[in-house]
């Protein structure tokens, strides 16, 4: 009758008490890599254009292709990543079967011994090792993340890795793009660019923080000075390579 009102007390705790930890976390580096890249790569390209005495309709048309270009390549990057870790985790898993068939006894051993890492003493790991030996399925998941730290990808986890990053990338690279379409004069067009970019670095830095727990002005500081330096890297080696 205890143990009856001990379950129910911890099923009513678990449905009053809810977590606040973010898990969204892999769609959200996906997001990152390609807001940071597209909102740095293009911008660096149209300052290092603009800096050559480039036309806006020049840096517009450069800046686009690039743009669509950086997606499908950052896209595939990120397809190919998912892709691989999914086939790593499949090859794993069908490893760690075999063992299970093979040598039961082995892998019931490292069950014990990985309990007994978190301070469980023989008589408290024998019940869990006997009931997972009951459930291969089990058994299998447990050995997969605890001995070897390995979690399940999602199915489309590829798939939905590869849109992610490339439609972030394309809403990135159109930031610093913007001010070409309605500026003809490409340095005015730099001008605007390089306040819209900046700002926009500011945002996405402080959000980025904001989601990955750090410090959301520290990252809005650092994402702007990056993107800075990389547009007045390019702007200087254009301005350079033209007075030779």
């Amino acid at each position: 009758m205890t143990f009856v009102q001990d379950e129910e007390k911890q099923r009513l705790l678990l449905e009053e008490h809810t977590e606040k930890h973010f898990t969204a976390g892999e769609v959200v580096r996906d997001i990152i890599i390609g807001v940071s890249d597209g909102l740095t790569v293009p911008f660096a390209l149209a300052a290092g254009l603009s800096g050559a005495n480039a036309s806006s309709a020049l840096v517009l048309t450069a800046g686009l292709a690039e743009v669509a270009a950086g997606a499908i390549s950052m896209g595939l990057g990120g397809y190919l990543a998912a892709k691989s870790e999914a086939d790593h985790y499949n090859r794993e898993q069908q490893r760690e079967q075999d063992e299970i068939d093979t040598v039961p006894d082995v892998e019931a051993a490292e069950i014990a011994d990985i309990l007994s890492q978190y301070g469980l003493g023989p008589s408290e790991y024998g019940p869990v090792v006997t009931s997972l030996r009951n459930n291969p399925k089990a058994w299998l998941e447990f050995m997969m993340k605890f001995e070897l730290g390995l979690e399940k990808p999602e199915p489309r986890r590829a798939l939905v890795s590869a849109a992610t990053i490339a439609l972030s990338y394309v809403a990135g690279g159109l930031v610093p793009l913007l001010p070409y379409m309605v500026v003809p004069e490409a340095g005015r067009a730099m001008a605007v660019s390089v306040a819209v970019t900046l700002a926009a670095l500011l945002f996405f830095g402080f959000v980025k923080g904001r989601f990955t727990g750090d410090r959301p002005f520290f990252s809005a500081v650092q994402t702007t000075v990056v993107g800075a330096l990389a547009s007045a890297a390019a702007y200087g080696i254009a301005r350079a390579v033209q007075s030779i």
